[in-house]
This record gives structure tokens, C-alpha cells and sequence, in this order.
């Protein structure tokens, strides 16, 4: 049995150190074989519960003993293409060991970090650093009920991205265990190699167990901005103009939309005020608008400890932008506040039951030079329709990301996130998924057809060839070279389908024990 020497092991340490596995033996009755995407369902063959980053060693060193069994490291679920899931394997559960294990607070010559467990929400991180020391990272996620090894392993990206880089480039310190069950404690400066490969990896080379994450004074309030736009050129013109502004008067968040020119709740202006009573008047758009409007959302932050004029910082900036006249909607709200509003979102989602529907999500970078060829092609073309959900466009700089981590990018200083998050309600009272998937097919196949330089973000494909385009030569070798070095024997998240696990040999298991 596949399990056997994994359930003897188990059982054979002391009980105050037994480790929790938990056998599967319907996949209906698992959560692990299921995620977010709601597209892919695997059936683990047990599900483990590691309370500690000891325990989660010990979990892939027995997975290294057995035979053909695989291990992935699942945190939140909301992969949405089975990434974390492990047929017939073994699937860690991250939050346990976010339960088991306490953030700290290190303050050392080069700062001030938070210790955070891989398992642990970015949620979680925002309301312990505020709340306890008034601290807070500087790059988030648009959504924060992810975990922090979960968005380490891909990249983590917000409208922040521009000015602070994304979560990737705001790691001091990793700690990792491997594929042949040993922990390892990384950073730019010790084990170099292991630490960049890790992040963005994709879950290929180790599991995140602890991360040391940078902390700066939180800010107090945000002033936070919708505009919108009729034309995309100018809408793109804004956007860059606005990410590329030196330090001294960037904007701390610049992100934006684009939205159905329509009064429908979901696709349409309905989506654009910031609530409060903000109200859209289609009137005041051009005569020439398309079908497809723009939003853009920026944000500045006011700091207790800075004196400045937030509103004529903003103004001054504002002032310069070609949006259309009379569509701006202003708030100022708490800082937990503006990084949490995504909640609402979630809370909508689950009344209407679109939360618990599947979402074939496609998440796009893309280079600035194909940028509007794309919103052409694929945005006003294939749809401008909407897709019952936001469709965010924005762009960040390349040189805010290392070249060192995993994360494949297009080429140039610029490139745009076009994510298109789905909130379909289920069938049939929303779209089949199936032509929800095969649209994001054809908007893949476009993107290769007319040549654009674009990478998959958060990508999942079935080959070798689709992955060696995606990295490149270059990195896809390296790529290649790293899984070898750390994870020999390919145990580790076989859900992202790069690598097929190799047998076990006594040679190899020699070298784990």
C-alpha cells in the first residue's frame, strides 16, 4: 500500500509528536481535492495536517520513501487549475501550521521583519503588524485571504507593484524545505540560489514553511480616486506616465479596469463609484465612446509622521490626467480599510452563490508594446460583453522584479496584469464553464497568434514544449536545473504538471535518512 510506510511512521513517534494524516477516501467528502477554480478535481491519497516547518520535513521525507507518491502544499485552496492539489499524493495543509507556529516581530540592524508562517493569511499579517506594532508591509495583494507561501511561490502583484515591487521583491529571509525533506534557511546573501528559485517557483522546489517580510510605519488614511476614460490610448498614456514617476511623487497605488459601457450592475458603471453615493452620469461621456470604457484607481497615503498635503499632492497629479471631466469619485478611508475592500466583494459573491461557482480565471502579463493591439483584439473585441466580473488592466515595471526569482515576464521596462476574474453564477443560470475556458483558449491562441510578448500568470499547462515557451530557453534550462538540484525526484507539486515524479532508488533514499 502506497501509504503503508507513511501511516507506520506516523504512528510510530511519540504522542505528543504523532503527525496528523488524515486517509481520503472519497474525494467529495475532501476539500484538497478541490480549489477555488472549481475546474479540476484530484483525489488525494491522504491529506496532512504538519503543526510545525519539522513536521512538513518529515512529511516529504516519508513521501521521498514511497514509491510514486507526490506532495503538494496547499494553504487558502484558491488555485484555480488544480496547482495545489496531488493526485493519488499527499497534500500538506498550510494552515495548519500557521495555527501551530506565532508570528515575531525581528528588529535587527537591517530593519524590522515580521516572522511570518508560509500557512498564514496576508490577512492575518495586516491586522497583527498594525494592530500590535503599527507596521505594515509595503506590497500586498488586491485580495488578502491568500497565504503568504501561496503568493511567494508565484509572484504577488497589486496596484503597490509599480512603487514597491511585487511580494517577491519584499522577502529578506525564506525558510524551505526541499524535496528531499531537509529545511534550509535562505536569503539573497546565504543559499542565494535556493531562495530566487523558490520565489515564484511555482511550488517546484521547496515548501515555504517561514518568511521574513520587511515592515515600514503602516500609513493612516488613504485617498483613494477612481477616474475614468473613453479611450484607451489615453487611458494607457495615464497609467504609464503615472507608474513611472520618480519617488518623490509617485502614487502609492495605481491600478484600473475596464468595464461595459452599460448600466449593468455587474459589467457596467454600476461597478466604477467608490460607495457612498457617488453617482456615474453616462452623459458626460464623449460622443465617440466604444462599447468598452476605462477606470483608473490610484491612491496616495497619509502618514502620522509626514506632514504633507495629501489632497494637493493629489490634485497636482490628478490635474494632468485626460480623463473625461466630471466622472471622478473620491473617498478617504482607514488603510486596514482600503486593503480590505476586496471583503465586500466576497461577501457579495457568497450571497449570490457566484463564490461557490467554478472560475476559469485567466490571469495575462503583457508587454506595453502589444498592450493595445490586445485591448483591440481581445478586450473590445472578444469581450466587450464583459465577463461578469472585473476585468483589470494596469501596469507595473520590470525593473521593480529580480531576474534572480522564477517569475517568467515579457520583455521591456513596462508590462500590463490583465486579469479576468470571473463571477458567473452557476449553470444554467450563468454560462457553461466549459465555453468560459474555451474562450480563455482563444484568447491564449490570439495572443500567440499575432505575436504578442506575454507570459501566463499563475500558469498552468499540460507539455514540456508550452513550458519551455513560457520560460524561454534560457530560464526554462536553469528552471530545469534548479527542480534537479532541489527536488530530484520531482515529489513536489505535481498539480502544476511540469514534472512527472521519478521512482525512489535505495540510493536515494539513503541520502534522505
Amino acid at each position: 500500500m502506497m501509504l503503508a510506510y507513511m501511516e507506520h511512521a506516523a504512528a510510530a513517534t511519540e504522542p505528543d509528536q504523532a503527525l496528523q494524516l488524515t486517509l481520503v477516501a472519497d474525494a467529495a467528502e475532501c476539500a484538497a481535492a478541490r480549489d477555488f477554480g472549481g475546474l479540476v478535481s484530484a483525489r488525494p491519497a491522504g491529506v496532512a495536517f504538519p503543526a510545525s516547518a519539522d513536521d512538513v520535513a518529515s512529511f516529504v521525507s516519508m513521501a521521498a520513501l514511497t514509491a510514486h507518491l507526490t506532495v503538494a502544499a496547499r494553504g487558502n485552496g484558491h488555485s484555480v487549475a488544480g496547482q495545489a492539489m496531488a493526485e493519488g499524493g499527499l497534500v500538506l495543509d498550510m494552515r495548519a501550521v500557521a495555527r501551530g507556529t506565532q508570528m515575531q516581530l525581528v528588529v535587527s540592524g537591517a530593519g524590522t521583519f515580521v516572522d511570518v508562517p508560509g500557512g498564514a493569511l496576508w490577512e492575518e499579517v495586516l491586522h497583527w503588524a498594525v494592530s500590535n506594532h503599527g507596521l505594515a508591509p509595503a506590497s500586498w495583494t488586491d485580495y488578502l485571504r491568500l497565504t503568504v507561501g501561496g503568493t511567494l511561490s508565484n509572484g504577488g502583484v497589486s496596484g503597490q507593484s509599480h512603487r514597491y515591487g511585487p511580494q517577491v521583491s519584499n522577502v529578506a529571509e525564506l525558510e524551505v524545505v526541499t524535496g528531499d525533506g531537509k529545511r534550509h534557511v535562505c536569503s539573497p546573501s546565504s543559499h542565494s540560489d535556493l531562495f530566487f528559485a523558490v520565489l515564484g517557483g511555482l511550488g517546484q522546489f521547496g515548501v515555504i514553511t517561514r518568511a521574513r517580510i520587511p515592515l515600514s510605519p503602516a500609513p493612516q488614511t488613504v485617498k483613494w480616486t477612481r477616474v475614468v476614460y473613453a479611450s484607451f490610448a489615453e487611458y494607457a498614456a495615464d497609467a504609464e506616465w503615472l507608474v513611472t514617476r520618480p519617488a518623490e511623487s509617485a502614487l502609492d497605488y495605481v491600478e484600473g479596469f475596464a468595464f461595459v459601457r452599460s448600466d449593468d450592475p455587474v459589467n457596467g458603471w454600476p461597478s466604477v463609484p467608490i460607495p457612498g453615493g457617488a453617482h456615474f452620469e453616462p452623459s458626460l461621456l464623449p460622443a465617440g465612446a466604444g462599447p468598452v470604457l476605462y477606470c483608473l484607481e490610484v491612491a496616495l497615503y497619509q502618514h502620522r509622521h509626514r506632514q504633507d498635503d495629501v489632497d494637493e499632492r493629489m490634485g497636482a497629479m490628478m490635474r494632468q490626467l485626460k480623463y473625461v471631466r466630471g466622472l471622478e469619485f473620491a473617498a478617504e478611508v482607514g488603510y486596514v480599510e482600503f486593503l480590505s475592500r476586496v471583503n465586500h466583494v466576497e461577501e457579495e459573491a457568497r450571497r449570490n452563490g457566484s463564490w461557490a461557482a467554478p472560475h476559469p480565471w485567466l490571469n495575462l502579463f503583457i508587454s506595453s508594446r502589444d498592450i493595445a493591439r490586445f485591448d483591440a483584439t481581445v478586450i473590445k473585441g472578444m469581450l466587450s460583453d464583459g465577463i461578469d466580473g472585473p476585468m483589470l488592466v494596469y501596469p507595473m515595471l520590470n525593473s521593480k522584479w529580480d531576474p534572480n526569482t522564477s517569475v517568467a515576464l515579457p520583455e521591456g521596462e513596462i508590462f500590463y496584469l490583465v486579469a479576468l476574474l470571473r463571477f458567473c453564477r452557476p449553470y444554467p443560470g450563468g454560462p457553461a464553464v466549459d465555453e468560459l475556458v474555451a474562450q480563455n483558449s482563444s484568447i491564449i491562441e490570439a495572443c500567440h497568434a499575432n505575436g504578442y510578448d506575454f507570459k501566463m500568470y499563475f500558469p498552468h499547462y499540460d507539455t514540456e514544449s508550452d513550458w519551455a515557451r513560457h520560460f524561454g530557453a534560457t530560464k526554462w534550462a536553469r528552471f530545469v536545473d534548479r527542480k534537479a538540484r532541489y527536488d530530484p525526484l520531482a515529489i513536489l507539486a505535481p498539480g502544476q504538471k511540469i514534472f512527472p515524479r521519478t521512482p525512489s532508488s535505495a540510493a536515494a533514499a539513503r541520502v534522505i535518512v
